[in-house]
């Protein structure tokens, strides 16, 4: 990611929670991720987040599209 600010639309992996979100937004220190599929946004210090591989953009995917298929997510 480039020096604490991704763009926005872009995929990052939180490492403090193991989750991939799209880059939603910035405010002051920090960058504001939502689950890919929608949902409540968290913030992310910028120290925390790195640029999310395909792997982990696919698995995020599938995991989200399987909680969908079982009713669990809208």
């Amino acid at each position: 990611m480039s020096a604490g600010r991704p763009p926005l639309g872009s995929y990052a992996w939180d490492s403090g929670t193991d989750r991939v979100g799209v880059v939603m937004g910035h405010q002051g220190p920090y960058v504001q991720l939502r689950p890919l599929g929608g949902g409540r946004e968290w913030d992310v210090p910028p120290d925390r987040l790195r640029a999310a591989t395909p792997a982990e953009r696919i698995s995020a995917a599938t995991a989200y599209a399987n909680a969908r298929s079982r009713g669990e997510v809208p």
